[in-house]
């Protein structure tokens, strides 16, 4: 009976202390978002989940691969432009696993892997740009910047969906020359649009011009109206010149009188 009860006892120690831990890890419960990479004494066999999966303990192994997008910060990096400007430039990627078993098998730390290739492509390309392109038409820098990555990752399943530049950091010599320079487009622009204003009034002068002289009575009219406008203010004196031809008639008139005979 001592042996019977032992033995009975030593079973239930390895059902406890072996089996069940055994039958918990052949459960598996694989999330909607996630993947189950499962391989038979370390050959791929399949993509499992979600749900629940059940593996052989020991001879099966399954890696878990989450499906989600994965938001990638890219440190700030120095780079030179094209047109010799220091720049630091940091930048934000989105990427997602779109094949899990080449994520697993094909690299080592996917993530890692996916933050070292974003780094170098993003020097190489701020080295391919000039400056005023990285300011300008940072759309199209970003659009090269995903392509870019994008076919680099591919191999390893990875999809890069969008891949951003955030900040430009420019030197301080350069902001003042930047500075000087749009000082110097904004005069400009206030330039031409005072000559352009000289050069309509002048048309408009010009044949205001014509008409008066096509109309002699308009400049008439003009003299009434400026005295009209002067007249506003009260406490001026105006000396305002009388055309000849209002005071003709009667200087004609008194030239042609005679003196009174004695």
């Amino acid at each position: 009976m001592d042996i019977l009860f032992a033995l009975i006892s030593v079973a239930g120690l390895i059902f406890v202390f072996v089996i069940i831990p055994l039958l918990f890890s052949a459960i598996k419960i694989v999330q909607e978002y996630e993947r189950g990479v499962v391989f038979w004494l370390g050959r791929l066999q399949g993509t499992r989940g979600p749900g629940l999966v059940l593996i052989v303990p020991i001879i099966q192994r399954m890696v878990r691969v989450d499906l989600r997008t994965v938001t990638l910060d890219i440190p700030t990096q120095e780079a030179i432009t094209k047109d010799n400007v220091t720049v630091k430039v940091n930048a934000v990627a989105y990427f997602s696993v779109v094949n899990p078993e080449k994520a697993i098998v094909k690299v080592e730390d996917y993530r890692r892997a996916t933050w070292q290739i974003a780094q170098t492509t993003l020097r190489s390309v701020l080295g391919q740009s000039e400056l005023d392109e990285l300011l300008a038409h940072r759309e199209e820098i970003n659009e090269k910047l995903q392509r870019i990555i994008d076919e680099q990752t591919e191999p390893w399943g990875i999809k890069v969906s969008i891949v951003e530049v955030k900040d430009v950091e420019l030197p301080d010599t350069m902001k003042r020359a930047m500075a000087r320079q749009a000082e110097a487009e904004r005069e400009k622009r206030a330039k031409i649009i005072h000559a352009e204003g000289e050069f309509q009034a002048s048309q408009q002068l010009a044949e205001a011009a014509r008409v008066i002289g096509r109309e002699p009575s308009a400049l008439q009219l003009r003299y009434l109206q400026t005295l009209t406008e002067i007249a506003v203010e009260k406490n001026s004196t105006i000396i305002f010149p009388m055309p000849i031809d209002l005071v003709k008639f009667f200087l004609e008139r008194l030239s042609g009188e005679k003196p009174p005979e004695q």
